[in-house]
C-alpha cells in the first residue's frame, strides 16, 4: 500500500500543478452559484457539489486550485480506495500497485480530478460502495450492506445515477448464490440508510415537481445529447479508461463473470453488464458508466498477477506497469492542461482518433468543451461592466442584467462584483426558480440574444458592446441594453422565460 499511496500523492501533486492553466469551468461557475444559494436541490442536480463548492471557498479561497482541490483530493482517493477492492478479491504485492497506475491513467478520471464537476466524486463514491459490497460477501459480515447504503446516501446527493450501481448489484444477487444477502436485514437498513440520506433531496423535488425529470425530458426531446448505439458506447469505453487499460478491465470483467476464484463476487460481473446495458439502452453519455471500472481494474490486475506468477518470469512486470504509465502520459493533455491551447491543437490533430463530443452543441468549437468552457467568463463580465457604464445611474436600481444560461449568469455573478455588476437573471436551470428578484424589467442589460426578438418587448433596443474570445465554446456574445418594457412586469413573463434543457 505504500506504493499505492505514492502513486495517489503523485497524481495529486500532477493535478494541483496543472489545474489553474486555463480558467473557471462553465459547470464550475454554476455550482459555486449554486453554493451562494444554498438548498436541499437544484434543477440539474442534487445539492453536494455546491455544498462542497461552498466549502471550498470559505476555507481554502476562490482561486482555480482552491475549488479544484477537492475533486483532485477524491480522484486521487480512488486509486488507494480500488488498491484495497484489489486486496480484497486476493491480491498480493503486485495487483495493488497495477491497479494503482490502472486507476491513474484513464483519461475520465484524470479530467475528473481536474474540474469541479458531479463527476468529480463518482468514481469514489462507487468504488467505495462496491469495497464494501465485496468486504460483506469475503468476511460474511452483512454489517458491511449498511456501509454501501451509507455510501449510496451520499452518491444521491452527488449525482442520480448511483441507483444503476444499486440496480445491478441486486440484479447480480438475484443471479448468483450471493441471493442469500437479500434476506439479511442488514441489506435492507443499508436501503433505509440510503433512502433516509436522500429523502430531504427527494422531499425538494417533490416540492418542485421533480424538476430533474423535466430536464431530462426535455433534453431527449430537444436532440442535446450525441446518442450512440451499443457498439459506439464500448468504443467509447475503451478510450475514456484507456485503450491500454482495455486487456485489464476485460479480464477483471471475464473473470468476475467466469473464473472459479471470482465464484462470490459473480454478482460484481452481472452489475456491470445490467449498468452497462441501462446506460447504453437510455442513449446516455458515454462517461455514465465510467465510475464503475476502477473495481474492473481492480479484478483484473489480480489475474494478471497470478497469470505472471505462474510463469515464473520477473519481467513482465516492470513491462506491464512500464507501457501503461507511458501510454498515460502519451494520452494525459486530453483532459489535463499540460499544453497551452495552441498545443494542444496540434495535439489533438496528430492523435490517430477524434476525442469524443458528448453534445451536437460541442462539434463546432476547436477545443473540447471540458477545455473551451474554461475561457471567456471573465471578458464577458468585463464587456458587461463596461455596457453597465453606459447605464445612467438613476436608472442601475431597477436595471438587471439577463443571461441566456447558467455559464453566462455565472459568470456575472462570480466576476462581476468586482466591477459592481448585480446579480445576474436567467431562466436557464435553477437560476429561473431564483426568479426576477424584484426586478420590473423596463430597464435590462441582456446577453446572447437578437435584436430582432428584443424590439419585439422593449421600446428601445441599444446594442451596447460583444463578448469574444477565440478558444471559448461561445463565441461573439452580443450584449443589448433594452428599456421600456412592452410585456408589463418581468414577474408576469417569467414563466415564458424557463428553459430547462
Amino acid at each position: 500500500m505504500a506504493a499505492v499511496i505514492a502513486i495517489a500523492l503523485g497524481r495529486l501533486a500532477l493535478l494541483c500543478y496543472f489545474n489553474n492553466r486555463y480558467g473557471y469551468f462553465r459547470d464550475e461557475l454554476d455550482y459555486l452559484a449554486c453554493g451562494n444559494h444554498l438548498a436541499w436541490g437544484f434543477v440539474d442536480h442534487p445539492p453536494l457539489v455546491p455544498f462542497l463548492a461552498k466549502v471550498g471557498m470559505l476555507v481554502l479561497g476562490e482561486s482555480l486550485r482552491s475549488i479544484r482541490f477537492l475533486p483532485a483530493l477524491a480522484s486521487s482517493a480512488v486509486i488507494v480506495i480500488a488498491a484495497m477492492v484489489a486486496r480484497a478479491l486476493g491480491g498480493g504485492r503486485f495487483a495493488l500497485p497495477l491497479t494503482a497506475i490502472a486507476a491513474t491513467i484513464p483519461p475520465i478520471y484524470l479530467s475528473d480530478g481536474s474540474l469541479l464537476t458531479t463527476n468529480s466524486f463518482e468514481p469514489l463514491l462507487w468504488t467505495a460502495a462496491i469495497g464494501f459490497a465485496v468486504l460483506a460477501v469475503k468476511r460474511e459480515q452483512p454489517r458491511y450492506w449498511l456501509g454501501f447504503g451509507v455510501v449510496a446516501g451520499i452518491g444521491l446527493e452527488e449525482k442520480y445515477s448511483i441507483p444503476v450501481l444499486g440496480l445491478g448489484l441486486v440484479a447480480g444477487l438475484i443471479l448468483t448464490p450471493q441471493r442469500r444477502a437479500l434476506a439479511s436485514k442488514w441489506l435492507w437498513l443499508g436501503g433505509a440508510a440510503a433512502l433516509l440520506i436522500f429523502l430531504p433531496n427527494l422531499l425538494w423535488n417533490v416540492h418542485y415537481h421533480f424538476p430533474f425529470l423535466e430536464l431530462t425530458r426535455n433534453i431527449r426531446a430537444y436532440g442535446r445529447d450525441v446518442e450512440l448505439s451499443p457498439v459506439q458506447y464500448f468504443g467509447q469505453q475503451l478510450l475514456l479508461i484507456h485503450p491500454l487499460n482495455a486487456p485489464v478491465w476485460i479480464v477483471g470483467l471475464l473473470a468476475l463473470l467466469f473464473a472459479a476464484r471470482f465464484r462470490r463476487f459473480r454478482m460484481l460481473g452481472w452489475c456491470y453488464l445490467v449498468a452497462f446495458a441501462v446506460f447504453a439502452g437510455l442513449k446516455g453519455k458515454n462517461y455514465y458508466l465510467a465510475p464503475i471500472y476502477p473495481a474492473l481494474l481492480a479484478a483484473g490486475a489480480v489475474v494478471i498477477e497470478d497469470a505472471i506468477e505462474k510463469t515464473g518470469w520477473r519481467w513482465p512486470k516492470p513491462v506491464v506497469v512500464t507501457a501503461l504509465a507511458v501510454s498515460g502520459v502519451f494520452l494525459l493533455p486530453i483532459v489535463v492542461p499540460v499544453l497551452t491551447p495552441e498545443q494542444f491543437v496540434a495535439y489533438a490533430n496528430a492523435l490517430p482518433f477524434a476525442i469524443p463530443r458528448s453534445e451536437h452543441g460541442h462539434e463546432a468549437a476547436v477545443l473540447p468543451q471540458h477545455y473551451a468552457d474554461q475561457f471567456g467568463w471573465p471578458e464577458l463580465a468585463g464587456a458587461v461592466a463596461q455596457a453597465w457604464a453606459k447605464v445612467p445611474s438613476g436608472e442601475r436600481p431597477d436595471c438587471a442584467v439577463f443571461a441566456q444560461n447558467y455559464g453566462q449568469a455565472g459568470a456575472i455573478d462570480f466576476f462581476g462584483p468586482r466591477y459592481g455588476l448585480p446579480p445576474a437573471l436567467s431562466g436557464h436551470q435553477t437560476y429561473y426558480l431564483w426568479g426576477p428578484r424584484g426586478y420590473s424589467g423596463n430597464c435590462l442589460l441582456v446577453l446572447g440574444d437578437r435584436r430582432e426578438r428584443l424590439e419585439q418587448l422593449f421600446d428601445r433596443v441599444e446594442y451596447v458592446g460583444q463578448s469574444d474570445h477565440p478558444w471559448a465554446l461561445e463565441r461573439n456574445i452580443p450584449i443589448f441594453y433594452c428599456r421600456g418594457a412592452k410585456f408589463g412586469s418581468l414577474a408576469l413573463i417569467w414563466p415564458k422565460l424557463k428553459r430547462w434543457r
